[in-house]
């Protein structure tokens, strides 16, 4: 029988020595083989680091960021510490690329080799079946697209999931993430996690969406591929605020009848994945959230029920696609907490988490899966027992 299964515990204490001696008090059991470190951005990372890298037994290997909220089966936290322990049937290689704003591709794809390395196998070995990546970024970066194209340079079957560093600061001037990789935290980088393992495991993303039937073709972008200038041939604000049956003033995302809950999707065999409209701006364009290609076509979404779209996930299709679930790291879009924010639903879409195998996660600037960097998502890496 081969399994991989996680302890999640979390602290509140400040003192990154007192923090760290709460967390490795709370473990029970035999050494892991890899620590998950998830740590709200103002406390002192590096002291943090260097406290829990002492506690850990020589061969207990740690990758984990900054975060915008905490999230364990308790619920979503705010200024706290969450630790996952994961034990079993695997083996685990970690590659850090750094320089991530100057040379995206260049960075995934030393991360990537690195890992492969660490874990003593070539590139071209990695059986998709038996090995999957888990990949944090340096959200603020906006990279995520690039670096992917660097991790999969290789091995394009290689399946990923994961999502950005983040922090709780709102103002875009003053945001910054860390990343964690064994001994080491630095800004502007990419780490792969290369899981090699025969247990069941499953790559997931969750988001509380439904398609609508309705399409519409991206016409024009400006150069930086980010901003969409004409939808279906028409200014794009106006375009978008004219399918919606709203004014562009109502379109922004978080305002209740705007890009929150009503986004795009591309869809890719039978999946919907979220590539959400952030903003209009005043040249009447929309600022997305993703990289933009003209002929692009679409699937323009509809909210549904948040809370009970997560639950059912957790209850019905987790367990479906991974075989006695024991472990889970999530990758919770803050875009999602913004809007749950902002309509008083936090409670419900935190108790939801209770549902879930044992997790450890955190609220991140965007997210991986599938070699997609999409958004307004949850993402998850489940492992089982057969």
């Amino acid at each position: 029988m081969a399994r991989v299964k996680m302890q999640t515990v979390r602290t509140t204490q400040s003192d990154p020595v007192a923090a760290a001696e709460d967390l490795i008090r709370q473990l029970e059991g035999a050494a892991p083989r890899l620590v998950t470190l998830f740590a709200s951005r103002e406390r002192n990372q590096q002291a943090l680091n260097r406290a829990v890298r002492e506690r850990l037994p020589p061969g207990t290997r740690l990758v984990g960021a900054t975060t915008a909220g905490e999230l364990d089966n308790h619920g979503i936290h705010s200024g706290s510490v969450v630790l996952g322990a994961l034990s079993g049937d695997f083996e685990v290689g970690l590659g850090l690329g750094t320089g991530l704003s100057l040379d995206a591709v260049g960075a995934g794809a030393v991360a990537i080799k690195r890992a492969a390395q660490d874990l003593g196998v070539r590139q071209s070995d990695i059986d998709p079946r038996h090995f999957v990546g888990l990949v944090i970024d340096d959200g603020f970066r906006y990279k995520k697209e690039e670096l992917l194209l660097g991790i999969l340079e290789k091995n394009q079957t290689l399946v990923l999931v994961g999502g950005g560093a983040a922090d709780h600061e709102q103002d875009p001037a003053k945001q910054s993430a860390l990343i964690h990789v064994d001994g080491e935290v630095v800004t502007d980088a990419v780490v792969v996690a290369l899981f090699k393992t025969s247990a069941p495991w499953g790559a997931l993303r969750s988001h509380w969406y439904q398609a609508t039937g309705e399409r519409l073709t991206i016409t024009r972008v400006d150069e930086s591929a980010t901003r969409a200038l004409e939808i279906d041939g028409k200014p794009a604000a106006a375009r978008y605020a004219e399918l919606l049956g709203v004014a562009v003033d109502d379109l922004e995302f978080g305002k209740p009848r705007g890009f929150a809950v009503h986004p795009t999707a591309l869809k890719v065999g039978r999946e919907y994945f979220i590539r959400a409209p952030w903003k209009p701006l005043p040249d009447g364009s929309i600022l997305f959230a993703n990289l933009l290609e003209e002929g692009t076509e679409l699937e323009l979404m509809k909210m549904g029920d948040m809370a009970g779209m997560t639950r059912q996930f957790f209850q019905e299709e987790l367990p479906r696609r991974v075989p006695n679930p024991q472990a889970a790291l999530l990758f919770h879009c803050s875009g999602r907490m913004w809007y749950a924010g902002s309509t008083g639903t936090v409670a419900q879409l935190a108790d939801t988490l209770r549902h879930a195998p044992t997790a450890a996660g955190m609220n991140v600037h965007f997210e991986i899966y599938s070699g997609f960097h999409i958004n307004t998502t949850l993402t998850v890496l489940a492992f089982g027992g057969n």
